[in-house]
Formats: structure tokens, sequence, C-alpha cells
């Protein structure tokens, strides 16, 4: 009650925008490479959320850089950040609170292969996903996705650091680098990742997943009020036009109904994913070849 009682006591102050409001200060992961654009969406909705929750605010940073599994570390413990934003599984709602809100609206768990050269033609031969098998990804250690495509059948590699992963590929370490249409096509577009890989043009996989906002157990007030700004900013059409505006040229681009899409379950997938609110998912689902 208490703590409902001081959330109607922000929202009050943020609907007055009283000039004697207090301002949040929130601290978010310091990207592992000053290139790395993984950063730009995610603080975007954030400050679109800020926004309509009206109270005064600053976002910087944290003085170091940190991993992902580092930052999800800090945030549990309530040091050098006040969020992260990060795929979910079970493990993670069970030690954060989550904003049950997917950020990228699914598509996060929607991936296309970075290759070398040398096996570019090779996948264009694949139809079944017994052959895709033959080949080993590479993912984060600490990613959900790694326990996800090892569910699925792969044998996966695992680095800690995200440019390591590139290399991986690179030295055929790992046949093949999954990432996501909305993050693949920026990935390609620096120097420091693209140099000897292509992006594959004739498969894909799928497994249902989304990426939260997470806060530490204790910040409930910031959780609800960050929640509060993203329906707000849904129910005006603002994310939406913002989604939008950010990955309908990668959607276009990755030009799914002419891939193979390959069907993945998600056993890492919390019982309370908001699957049935439609709003909160993009479906490609009538442009598509799918194979389970």
């Amino acid at each position: 009650m208490i703590q409902r009682l001081i959330l109607l006591f922000w929202l009050g102050m943020a609907t007055s925008h009283s000039a004697n409001a207090a301002t949040w200060t929130l601290y978010y992961p310091q990207p592992e490479d000053a290139e790395d654009k993984r950063t730009t969406y995610p603080l975007a909705v954030l400050k679109l959320a800020l926004k309509h929750t009206g109270v005064n605010y600053n976002l910087y940073p944290s003085q170091k850089v940190l991993t992902q599994g580092r930052a999800i570390k800090q945030l549990k413990a309530n040091r050098e950040i006040s969020l992260v934003w990060s795929m979910t599984d079970k493990i993670r709602e069970d030690e954060l609170l989550p904003v049950r809100i997917p950020i990228y609206k699914g598509l996060i768990g929607w991936r296309l292969f970075l290759v070398t050269e040398d096996n570019y033609d090779v996948f264009n031969t694949f139809s079944t996903i017994q052959e895709l098998r033959q080949y080993t990804p590479v993912q984060g250690h600490d990613w959900p996705d790694t326990k996800i495509l090892q569910a699925n059948g792969f044998e996966v590699v695992t680095a800690t650091n995200f440019d390591e992963m590139f290399n991986i590929v690179r030295l055929e370490r790992a046949g093949f680098f999954p990432r996501s249409i909305v993050e693949i096509w920026s990935e390609m577009a620096n120097p420091e990742y693209n140099r000897g890989l292509r992006i594959e043009p004739h498969l894909a996989i799928r497994y249902p997943t989304a990426t939260y906002f997470f806060f530490n157990k204790k910040n409930i007030v910031m959780k609800n009020l960050i929640e509060t700004g993203l329906r707000r900013a849904i129910a005006a059409g603002e994310f939406d036009q913002l989604f939008l505006r950010e990955h309908q040229h990668y959607i276009e681009q990755a030009n799914i109904k002419n891939r193979i899409v390959f069907e993945l379950e998600n056993p890492v997938l919390p019982e309370n994913t908001p699957l049935q609110e439609a709003q909160f998912w993009y479906t490609v689902e009538d442009a598509q070849q799918t194979v389970d």
C-alpha cells in the first residue's frame, strides 16, 4: 500500500509538471565499444517512457564498461547502474524486476546468420534444421540464446567478449553467428565487425522471446513509472512510431518471406511472458515460409 501511494504521489507530480519535482538519476551500462549501436534504440524507448511519466530525469552511462553478465550482477547487487535491458529468462525474472513490455516487439528472436565468404554458398543448399545443426553457432556464454540453441540440438561455442564472437566465426571456430534482424544490419555497417563476414540470404531461425527493461528488486517505484510511461506511449501510438522508424527498413532488408525459417522452442521463456497481448508484438506470419 505504501509503495502504491508513493507511485501515485510521483505520478501526480508528473501530471502537474511541478517545477519543484524531484529529479531521477538513472545509470545504464556503458557499452563495450564506442561504435556499438545496440544502446541507441533502448535508450530512445526509455526516454519516451520517461517523457510520458513527466518526471525530471538525468540519464548517464556507467563509469565503467559493463558486459551484459557483469551489468546484471551489479544491478542485482544495486550497484553502479539503475537498469539494464536484456532478453528475458526465468533466472533473470527471479533475480530482477522486469517491465514485461517487449521493447523490440519480439523481433529480437528473429535471427539471421553471419558467415564467412567460404561458407556463404554452403548454407544456401540447406533446407532442413538437421543440415543446419551440422554447423556450430557462436553466442555469449551467459546469453539466454545459448540455452535456447542448446535445447534445440545445437552445439554452441561461447565467448565472453562481443568482439571476440565475430573473430570466432572468421577463424572458423564456429560456423555461424546468429544475430537478430534488428541488430545485424548496423553491425555489418561497422568495419570492426564486418571484415570477412557476410549475411547469409537463405535461412533464418525464430524463437519466442522478449527484451525487457529490468530493475533491482527494491526499485519498485521506478519500475512502475517506466511501465506506466511505456503503456501511455503505446496507447498514444508513439511507441509504434519509434519502433517502425528505427526498424522497418531492417525488417524489409531481412526479406523473411523468401527465407526458410526454422521455428525453435524456448524452454527458458517465463510463463508470465505476455504473448496474448497483441499490441506488444510485431508479427510477419503472413509474409514468410515457415518450417517446423
